[in-house]
């Protein structure tokens, strides 16, 4: 019989060399990595007794670091990636998806937590805060690729990839008031003079305030010490080395967090503004695809582990009501608050069904009911938390999985026949609104 060390290793090897082929060879296919990896997941903890226990519940602390490094990691990959300039009106979609869509999902969650699964006000209010955020970690398929290294393909990003790729980047920071929230309705109660000054002063205005000035500054000094350092030994961007990303991240991260921000801002902030120095120096895509590449490392051990807690009894005891619910959040609150949000956008009709379908949910909502459960008291209503959560990132990884590579590739077949139609050439098709 095998021992459990030597069956560990032996699968982190598998895991790992699959971690590099996977994305290529699924590429044109209707299945993802993370799809993979989650069954994989189920099927090795359902048949080899000899694997640790993963059950996010009982070990509270490994979710909780484990999701939490990995998503700073993809929201300094997301913020690498993007290369349009920050601006209002250029991200003018984005802003209406965390200004709009965002606000009315967590709305939509808490009604269907409160109505539907009987949850007190703290609890539906924590289910909100966990599934508003969409993810970073796990829409690679709709996301944009490695930064671009020339004029020209700087004009290049489409505007389904950037939407989605920016508000992932944001979203994963801005529901943490509302986890707070969640936290204080559990502990002070629902008086609002208990919470709402608290609210308002520090979990809105102070940390979102400091995470944006500390990421925007943090990443403005390295922008200018990457690329522009007076001493070539010191000007990191002559010497290729692409684990300083792990050094911004971490550094954005702890900072924001030593002054009481939030560090997801921080990083995903940090990341645009480094990414706004010399856009088209080749230091970019070095920096990116080696954040790329760790935070696939850690999206297969996240994603086997999710796996392994499904196949040892994460979801037993789910009710009809639990599935329903979980379907409504994927299939219907954030495909229409999507659609409100971008209607009078700039996006045509089928960019609009397509942002708004996309809103994957996925290690964010990990790493907040771990903290949320760490912080405050929901020990009545953790198991179904953990439910119903774990509902809806199987059934996102699963239905976004089987249709992102179809719904991208035929949007950018549909963008193409337009240019040409509207150009004569296809040279225009990333900008072309269909």
């Amino acid at each position: 019989m095998f021992e459990a060390p030597s069956l560990v290793f032996a699968a982190a090897g598998l895991a790992v060399f699959a971690a590099a082929l996977l994305p290529r060879v699924l590429m044109r296919a209707p299945v993802s990595m993370p799809m993979v990896f989650l069954g994989a997941g189920v099927f090795a903890f359902a048949a080899l007794d000899e694997l640790p226990d993963p059950d996010p519940l009982a070990h509270g602390d490994i979710a909780l670091h484990l999701s939490e490094v990995c998503v700073i990691v993809s929201l300094m990959g997301a913020g690498l990636a993007l290369d349009r300039r920050f601006g209002w009106r250029s991200w003018a979609t984005t802003w209406r998806l965390l200004a709009i869509a965002m606000p009315v999902c967590i709305v939509g969650f808490v009604m269907l937590g409160g109505w539907a699964l009987g949850l007190g006000v703290g609890a539906a209010v924590l289910l909100a805060a966990v599934l508003a955020p969409t993810d970073p970690v796990l829409a690679s398929e709709v996301q944009v690729g490695e930064p671009a290294e020339s004029e020209e393909d700087l004009e290049g990003e489409d505007e389904v990839r950037f939407a989605l790729t920016s508000e992932a980047g944001l979203n994963d920071g801005l529901a943490f008031p509302v986890v707070y929230l969640a936290i204080a309705l559990s502990v002070v109660g629902t008086s609002p003079a208990a919470w709402l000054p608290q609210f308002l002063g520090v979990d809105l205005f102070w940390r979102i305030s400091m995470g944006c000035l500390i990421g925007y500054g943090v990443g403005r000094l390295l922008g200018r010490i990457f690329f522009r350092a007076p001493a070539k030994s010191v000007r990191l961007a002559e010497h290729s080395e692409g684990f300083v990303a792990l050094a911004a991240t971490f550094f954005a991260y702890g900072m924001a967090e030593m002054v009481e921000g939030y560090g997801f801002v921080a990083v995903f902030v940090c990341a645009v503004a480094i990414r706004s120095h010399e856009q088209t120096h080749g230091y970019h895509g070095i920096l990116h695809s080696y954040v790329e590449q760790l935070e696939r490392l850690l999206t297969v051990v996240l994603l086997v582990l999710l796996g392994g807690a499904v196949a040892r009894g994460l979801l037993a005891g789910t009710t009809w009501r639990e599935v329903a619910v979980a379907l409504v959040i994927v299939l219907l609150v954030r495909p229409a608050a999507g659609w409100i949000a971008v209607a009078k956008g700039r996006t045509g009709l089928w960019e609009r069904a397509v942002i708004s379908f996309f809103g994957v949910r996925g290690i964010g909502s990990i790493y907040y009911l771990s903290y949320a459960l760490s912080e405050g008291r929901f020990a009545e209503e953790a198991q179904m938390l953990w439910r119903v959560v774990g509902l809806v990132l199987v059934i996102s990884i699963v239905v976004h999985g089987i249709t992102a590579g179809p719904v991208m590739n035929a949007l950018d077949r549909a963008r193409r026949r337009k240019a040409i139609r509207d150009t004569g050439s296809p040279g225009e098709a990333p900008n072309t609104a269909i």
